[in-house]
């Protein structure tokens, strides 16, 4: 099942999002209805916050008094720590146990207010954010739930600020003008990018490519490649394999088709079938058909094999490539990268190359490049600098 993390500080309209979803056929599994469940009369894990606090966290129908609790742990790190380790595993559990029970081919949405803070963004195909200007905010929450504006501001402050969030989100909604509005795009967002992402997913399917074009160079592609690591490395745990982002996306101010390339390096290709395979593939990155290999350098010394991956997210195209560490073509992805990095007029004439190629084969899945002798020529400098620089992958 597609798996999305919904998040968005308080007063974002973040409620308002989760219901539309819902009205248009997600599972919302609440994570402050879970927090309410795990700890609601007669269940253990509100009779051990009694152990650990004592009865005066009870209100007269022995139920819990979250106001007196938030008295005794708000100022005390040991007490809110304590009761956190009560209380997140459960949250976790119960939460693991409705998700579970969705239908395969359901689109699970996860309503976490705290997502950011404690880091679970990589465990969702996606992330989506609900942004609203502070000073709306703080108007909706005196409005809509009666809060002096020292306490709403004090909310605020105690969540992740919009950079962080930003940081982790695939998806941010805008909620700074009407509802109407914000239907619109959660129901564009919808049709456009779950559903499709939910049947690739579930049937194993890269998203099509689009056409190729070469787009300016994007300050966010490394933002965006943390995010596809970061789902990735927790896809594969706990396996600590290394992650790299290469290709054009990876070299600062160089255009570049929108697509991420991500390196994975495996001790051997045999170790990139079966489970890293599946792995990957429940994670959003299943396999591309078919035998992939690179073309040596120099020319003519015999193929250096991989597998390759794409994304199931239509919106959000990846070449995910494993690749035996310590192999040529592993060396070679990041020998080019930093090269490129290193050297503004090789880059500029990498630039014009694809540029080119691009104009004289505008409808070709992929740039093509990698054939080109300019490459030839280009691994013959590169290792020239990697010589005279030390430098190692």
């Amino acid at each position: 099942m597609l798996r999305v993390g919904l998040t968005g500080g308080i007063g974002s309209g973040k409620s308002a999002v989760a219901a539309r979803l819902v009205e248009r056929g997600a599972v919302l599994v609440d994570a402050d209805q879970v927090a309410r469940e795990v700890v609601a009369p007669g269940t253990d894990g509100l009779a051990e916050i009694v152990a650990t606090f004592s009865g005066r966290v009870l209100d007269a129908d022995g139920a819990l008094d979250r106001a007196a609790l938030g008295a005794v742990v708000f100022a005390d790190e040991t007490a809110r720590r304590r009761l956190e380790a009560i209380t997140h595993p459960r949250v976790r559990a119960r939460t693991a146990e409705l998700m579970a029970a969705a239908a395969p081919d359901a689109i699970v949405v996860n309503d976490v207010p705290l997502l950011v803070e404690v880091g679970l963004a990589p465990t969702y195909h996606l992330v989506v954010v609900v942004r609203t200007a502070v000073t709306t905010r703080l108007d909706r929450l005196a409005r809509d739930r009666g809060m002096d504006r020292a306490e709403a501001e004090r909310r605020i402050a105690a969540q992740a600020d919009d950079a962080r969030r930003r940081a982790a989100a695939d998806v941010v909604l805008t909620n700074d003008a009407s509802l109407a509005e914000l239907h619109a795009a959660v129901d564009r967002l919808w049709r456009e990018r779950l559903v499709p992402y939910e049947s690739n997913l579930r049937e194993r399917r890269v998203a099509p490519p689009a056409r190729v074009d070469l787009a300016e160079t994007d300050p966010s592609w490394p933002e965006q490649y943390a995010r596809l690591a970061a789902r990735i490395r927790h896809a594969l745990a706990p396996a600590d394999l290394r992650l790299d982002h290469i290709g054009s996306t990876a070299v600062p101010g160089l255009a570049a088709e929108d697509v991420i390339d991500v390196q994975v390096a495996v001790p051997g290709l045999g170790d990139a079938d079966g489970t890293l395979a599946d792995r990957l593939a429940n994670a959003g990155f299943p396999r591309v058909p078919g035998h992939w290999w690179d073309d040596p350098r120099p020319a003519g010394s015999g193929r250096w094999g991989k597998r390759l991956h794409g994304s199931a997210d239509p919106a959000r195209p990846v070449r995910l490539h494993v690749r035996a560490a310590d192999s040529p073509g592993w060396r070679y992805a990041l020998l080019l990268r930093d090269h490129l990095r290193a050297d503004p007029d090789r880059r500029a004439a990498y630039l014009l190359l694809k540029r080119e190629l691009v104009d004289a084969a505008p409808d070709v899945e992929g740039p093509g490049t990698t054939r080109d002798p300019w490459f030839d020529e280009e691994y013959l400098r590169a290792e020239r600098w990697a010589a005279q620089t030390g430098w190692r992958p």
